[in-house]
């Protein structure tokens, strides 16, 4: 059993916290997981990633900030008022019970003796506590849990809860750790991030790295029924030409406007439970089985016993026999109802990939390969339909099905190598994407998927709205790098809704890892939480922006709720982009 004390732990938390070299951070990591035990080092990561489990586990705290600052007055017997004008002095809820704990002083005998697994427990056991009166019970339990500890440690355990712990590194980062604990150096990383992407619990890798060492860990890893695999990402390519260049014999499918999927279906029931047999996963790793009821007939569309399958959900508009867009799709988003709007908006599962069936990884199995095996394992039918596609070694015949099929009411098309495995994320030449331009004058050939790192106050008209114009970046490494601001094409509705959702996100400091120029600092920062998907003329290259380029006439096109931060676009995509113009 692993005994290391949270108040070392939060020593750690503290040195990381004050560390801006990536570097060091890594080292730091690396120093504190050979520390650790087996039985603790999964909960080190999570803890330090300000999470109790992975994306896909769907463990969430439930604790809004008024929430905790109960909590902080309930811990340390003050007045609640008293506790948010600190909080509004401050701005950080962990400084809030720095100094407060600062000030109570030591009043029980297990002040500062807790170990980390305990304190990861009782966090568990806040998060799980659910049903009539929970809200109450998290008050009293985290209060408890926060006068239980030294006032270095309870600054960090009030910040977990509400998603502000900020330490500014990903699992990436943790993958880098894991390579300098074994060999000292960033030299097994390829291998940590090739098994992190079939399984992608970075806690779980952690501690079988810590038990039995990168070679046995990473040589035990596949696809997993119940634990979604990194998605399989598409280059833009402009020049069919160009495509078949680079990756000669290729096969050409229709592109959706859809959510992607990944459906896993165990007939015998996950955990042995009958009643569910399949679970659905975003491109982003969350469980939202919850929006597709129908999902619960898949047993008789597969023939496999276990499978694991790469789709794209599309409403499907009944009246006019025809797709429904992406944001119609998205209806779905909310719980509330989602009977009844399941009942309005059909969907339809366009299956075009296999990671998974029966048992047998089909990931390193080239694209023709796996088209056998779907073509085996799923049958037609108004829920499951296997996406068409052509062999062709032509451009011509490229451009032809892209007219083709924008005239059939598709995106685009999807072009991907024939003899291609199933590797997670960009990498090589193995899918590539071909959109229609939105406009015959755009030299923009697809649109951007950015960040919105903080927006400032709506003036005017848009002074109702709380919000006049936005900041957005692009991702490099764990930076975020501006990109332009948006303050045109939207609508009132779009400008109100953008208005509640960041509103969530706001935080008093500028978050780590954003490089913003001082001139271009909004009036509020927000965590790195909302996607929207920009469409805009061209890419130019820019001295102020800290990506180096800026968006001529943005415009935003959709919220993005199925991605995150880190799938953002790129810098480095962002720069094929302006050569593609």
């Amino acid at each position: 059993m692993g005994c290391m004390k949270f108040s070392e732990l939060s020593v750690y938390l503290d040195k990381l916290e004050r560390t801006s070299s990536r570097i060091e951070i890594t080292k730091t990591l690396s120093e504190l997981f050979i520390k650790s035990s087996g039985a603790e080092i999964d909960k080190i990561v999570y803890l330090f990633l300000g999470c109790l489990a992975p994306r896909y586990k769907g463990i969430v705290f439930n604790i809004a900030e008024r929430m905790m600052l109960k909590a902080l007055a309930f811990a340390y017997s003050l007045e609640k008022k008293n506790v948010t004008e600190l909080y509004k002095r401050v701005g950080d809820l962990g400084e809030v019970a720095y100094k407060l704990s600062s000030k109570s002083g030591s009043r029980i005998t297990d002040y500062g003796s807790l170990t980390v697994l305990s304190v990861y427990e009782k966090l568990l056991h806040i998060a799980q506590d659910e049903g009539e009166g929970s809200q109450d019970r998290k008050i009293k339990d985290m209060a408890k849990l926060l006068s239980s500890l030294d006032a270095r440690s309870s600054k960090f355990v009030a910040r977990i809860p509400v998603g502000k712990l900020r330490l500014g590194f990903s699992d990436k980062t943790i993958l880098d750790a894991l390579s300098w604990m074994e060999a000292g150096d960033k030299s097994r990383k390829a291998e940590l991030e090739a098994a992190y992407n079939v399984l992608p619990d970075v806690g779980l890798l952690a501690k079988a790295v810590k038990e039995e060492g990168i070679d046995k860990a990473v040589k035990k890893v596949k696809p997993k029924v119940g634990v979604p695999v990194l998605p399989m990402l598409a280059q833009r390519l402009k020049s069919p030409t160009e495509m078949i260049k680079k990756m000669e014999e290729v096969a050409v499918e229709p592109k959706f406007d859809g959510l992607r999927i990944q459906i896993h279906f165990k007939r015998s029931g996950f955990n042995g439970k009958k009643d569910c047999k399949v679970k659905a996963y975003t491109r982003n790793l969350n469980e939202n089985s919850w929006m597709f009821p129908e999902l619960e007939s898949v047993d008789k569309h597969v023939v496999s016993d276990e499978i694991i399958l790469d789709t794209e959900a599309i409403g499907v508009d009944e009246e006019r026999k025809a797709l429904a867009n992406f944001q119609q799709t998205m209806t779905r988003r909310r719980k509330h109802r989602i009977e009844e709007i399941a009942s309005k908006v059909a969907i339809k599962f366009y299956v075009f990939d296999v990671l998974l069936a029966d048992g047998k990884s089909q990931l390193k199995e080239p694209y023709l390969e796996r088209r056998k095996v779907l073509e085996k394992t799923v049958n037609k039918s108004k829920l499951l339909e296997i996406v068409k596609y052509e062999v062709t070694k032509e451009p011509e015949r490229i451009n032809a099905l892209m007219h083709q099929e924008l005239k059939e009411g598709m995106e685009g098309i999807m072009v991907k190598r024939t003899n291609s495995r199933y590797v997670a994320g960009r990498t090589g030449w193995r899918w590539v994407k071909m959109k229609e331009e939105e406009k015959a004058k755009a030299k923009l050939v697809d649109t951007i998927d950015c960040v919105v790192l903080g927006y400032t106050r709506g003036r005017g008209r848009r002074a109702g709205f709380g919000i006049g114009q936005f900041l957005v970046g692009v991702i490099t490494g764990q930076k975020i790098q501006t990109i332009t601001k948006v303050g045109t094409g939207l609508t009132d509705d779009q400008f109100r809704e953008l208005k509640k959702r960041l509103s969530k996100f706001e935080t008093k400091e500028k978050p780590k890892g954003y490089e913003v120029p001082k001139d271009l600092e909004p009036d509020y920062w927000v965590g790195p939480k909302l996607v929207v998907e920009l469409a805009a003329d061209e890419i130019t290259k820019s001295p102020k922006h800290t990506s180096g380029y800026a968006l001529r006439f943005p415009r935003l096109v959709k919220f993005r709720d199925d991605k995150s931060a880190t799938s953002a676009t790129t810098v480095s995509e962002v720069k094929k982009l302006f050569k593609l113009q």
